[in-house]
């Protein structure tokens, strides 16, 4: 799979491209990343912008991509307060772009430059709201495959995302798909997740990954579990039904086991005076306190997805385009 191999369609030059890239500690890899971006447009003839976010590098990161924002007109560098994370990162980027199509890639060089023109290609001739790009042969740890399938299959629950696509964090969408997702109010941001709930016609595209040149991957068995609850909290009120459920089960059984021992007074008497109507009492009462909790709880959730509107992220400074 070679750059040579795109043909793009010929109105694919009428459009303007914004890629955005969440920085995170790669100072040796987002240069050649940001470098091969500008040679690949260029010579494709297609109108690009770079915006690359610094989320709370604690390497020479930022000193790269703001080099690099002074260096081309087209490459803006935004510094986030502190690290908010990859997905919020992206919202930040996605937010200051201004193309008819945006794409999202990593900052390590898995992703080779010259493959966004498969996601142009693809987007502009089947005119899809969203285009995902869907890996060769994925050069990714054991951990992460595994944490890939396990967010897929939650996906799949909570986002309705079809059994025949394949999702990933190299995408291409349409203007109109990311102002649906810049204006959504949640402080946990899900891009993937947004960009299936916000679209309606999804494809993909094989395209290439490489493995990382240089160090480790960023992601760890906390990041992928953070990044679980974080779709399951704050995407869907599963949690709290799954313990109104648990709820409902522990009424029934505390009042099973209340009529139980009311029957076995009645029936057989009992040597220990109060004991009957003792049990009964905590019985109820525990059950009703259980299943009362249930459904406060399930009022909050509907309440604090109505409200949510914490900021999801703090800019430090920006350079670049104004």
């Amino acid at each position: 799979m070679t750059d040579a191999a795109v043909e793009l369609p010929r109105q694919a030059v009428e459009f303007t491209y914004s890629v955005v890239i969440p920085v995170f500690n790669s100072e040796e890899l987002v240069g050649g990343v940001v470098e091969g971006l500008l040679d690949t447009f260029a010579g494709a003839g297609l109108q690009l912008e770079v915006i690359c976010v610094n989320d709370g590098s604690v390497d020479r990161s930022w000193d790269v991509i703001a080099g690099l924002a002074e260096a081309h007109p087209n490459v803006v560098a935004v510094d986030l307060l502190r690290n908010y994370g990859q997905h919020n990162a992206n919202l930040a980027g996605l937010r200051e772009a201004t193309g008819d199509y945006l794409i999202t890639m990593d900052d390590d060089g898995q992703n080779p430059p010259g493959e966004t023109l498969r996601l142009i290609a693809a987007i502009v001739e089947r005119d899809d709201d969203v285009v995902f790009g869907r890996f060769d042969s994925k050069k990714a740890s054991g951990l992460r495959r595994v944490g890939s399938a396990m967010i897929g299959q939650v996906n799949r629950r909570v986002f309705g995302q079809p059994d025949d696509l394949v999702v990933s964090n190299f995408r291409i969408m349409t203007a109109a798909v990311v102002d649906r997702i810049s204006v959504a109010q949640t402080s946990f941001p899900y891009i993937t997740g947004q960009a299936l709930l916000a679209s309606r016609r999804r494809s993909n595209v094989t395209v290439e990954h490489r493995a990382r040149s240089v160090g480790g991957s960023n992601y760890t068995i906390g990041r992928i579990l953070s990044l679980v609850m974080r779709i399951l909290f704050s995407y869907s009120p599963a949690p709290l039904r799954l313990a109104s459920m648990a709820g409902l089960f522990t009424s029934f059984v505390a009042f099973a086991l209340g009529t139980g021992v009311i029957l076995h007074k009645l029936i057989s008497g009992t040597n220990v005076p109060g004991w009957a109507s003792m049990m009964v009492a905590m019985a109820f009462t525990n059950g009703m306190t259980v299943l009362i909790v249930s459904m406060i709880g399930e009022y909050t959730v509907r309440v604090l997805q109505q409200v949510s509107s914490a900021p999801t992220y703090a800019i430090s400074r920006t350079l670049g385009r104004t």
